[in-house]
């Protein structure tokens, strides 16, 4: 059979990869991830556990099983970049009226929602950016990292945002509520960003089989089932650290400029991380990226629970984000490596799906952890909780080999 029919030579990959990393900012860096600089403030305004606190995130990651779960037969009715676009649009609009509640009902319905769409977003903007590198083998890797490191971006845009937000709004009753709103405009304006690569993406036909061994290979989950575990511990894992790791800081008296600052370098690490695992990326086609990833993880989220000496914690956010989304693009190489283009949608929602649950179990589970002990120690454990899950998944992930 005929090649993939290639985009043409005038076509800017690397500018068309950075417009489509927008969708990872939207749907994990800013709809998931910056929650973790609005949980201390929410907390003490609305007076939560952090059993509560962490529970948002669980009902963001139940949201994000559900868009996962739906993704699928979605694709089988519309497109891509249809979905993309109109993910987007709803994880903004869901952010945005999270600024209205401050019962804890809605505002669990909110977070919930909102990682339906930001699911949307994050599977089809993958398989487009899959797609992308399908027509530069070469640089697959590198332009899978660039879609994933866009996550840091927003990352980034949180941290720099969010605080000076709060401090204008300190006065206002429910000042976090502005931050909410701040955000999903910077959400609307990413989703009018995205039209061009949704509709240059969309012109273009999907990439055709090529006539290789293993061409006619379906998806099945026992064939990646140790990739799958080993993902599925990442998402235990990494979201402890990502929804706490903010709220330890301050207790353990970090300056809002501090946390500021490492929050902002984990965020540049993400957008590094694209570069910097690009070879390891294109090189395994079994599961020692995820299995290598997953270790630096574990060490890098440890590391807050047993100092609080600023250069360590600055080193693990940025050890931190310089890996935690390349274990994302890992898992998208790997089903790119090992089946055919038609299947690649099947893949990454097997992966998507097992990543959500893991989401589910981690922020309530550092949450109660959290809860067991007073002030940082709790916190302090509930990281030493995650950094075992990702050491864990890690184990089960080297066992996974090329098909």
């Amino acid at each position: 059979m005929n090649p993939p029919a290639p985009v043409p030579d005038h076509t800017p990959y690397i500018r068309l990869a950075l417009a489509l990393s927008l969708g990872a900012a939207v749907s994990l860096g800013i709809t998931r991830f910056a929650y973790g600089l609005l949980l201390p403030p929410m907390r003490e305004d609305l007076g939560w556990s952090y059993t509560l606190a962490g529970a948002m995130n669980t009902f963001n990651a139940l949201g994000y099983l559900v868009g996962a779960l739906a993704t699928p037969w979605l694709m089988r009715r519309f497109s891509p970049t249809g979905l993309l676009i109109a993910g987007s649009l709803g994880a903004s609009l869901f952010m945005g009226l999270s600024g209205f509640f401050t019962a804890a009902a809605p505002l669990l319905a909110q977070r919930l929602l909102a990682g339906v769409a930001s699911a949307l977003v994050f599977i089809a903007g993958g398989l487009l950016a899959a797609r992308l590198g399908a027509r530069q083998p070469q640089r697959s890797g590198f332009l899978l990292g660039i879609y994933y490191g866009g996550t840091g971006l927003g990352i980034v845009i949180s941290a720099l945002g969010v605080p000076p937000v709060l401090a204008a709004a300190a006065q206002q009753p429910h000042g976090w509520a502005w931050a909410w709103w701040a955000l999903a405009a910077v959400c609307l304006l990413a989703t009018a960003l995205m039209a061009w690569p949704a509709r240059v993406l969309g012109n273009q036909p999907a990439p055709a089989a090529s006539a290789t061994a293993g061409s006619a290979r379906v998806f099945r989950v026992r064939d990646f089932a140790f990739a799958l575990a080993g993902y599925a511990g990442f998402g235990v894992g990494y979201i402890g650290y990502m929804t706490f790791v903010i709220a330890l800081l301050r207790e353990q008296g970090s300056s809002s400029a501090a946390i500021t600052t490492f929050y902002a370098l984990l965020g540049l690490a993400v957008i590094a991380s694209s570069r910097i695992w690009a070879g390891l990326l294109d090189r395994h086609r079994n599961g020692q990226a995820l299995a290598r990833l997953n270790a630096l993880l574990g060490l890098a989220a440890i590391v807050p629970a047993l100092t609080s000496y600023p250069p360590l914690v600055i080193a693990s956010g940025l050890l931190f984000g310089g890996v935690f989304l390349s274990v994302v693009a890992s898992t998208t190489a790997l089903v790119r490596h090992n089946l055919p283009p038609a299947q690649w949608a099947a893949g990454i929602s097997a992966f998507t799906i097992v990543f959500a649950a893991g989401q589910i179990v981690g922020p309530t589970v550092v949450g109660l952890i959290a809860d067991g002990s007073s002030g940082a120690q709790g916190l302090r454990e509930g990281l030493v909780f995650s950094a075992v899950a990702l050491w864990i998944g890690a184990a089960l992930a080297l066992r996974q080999r090329s098909l």
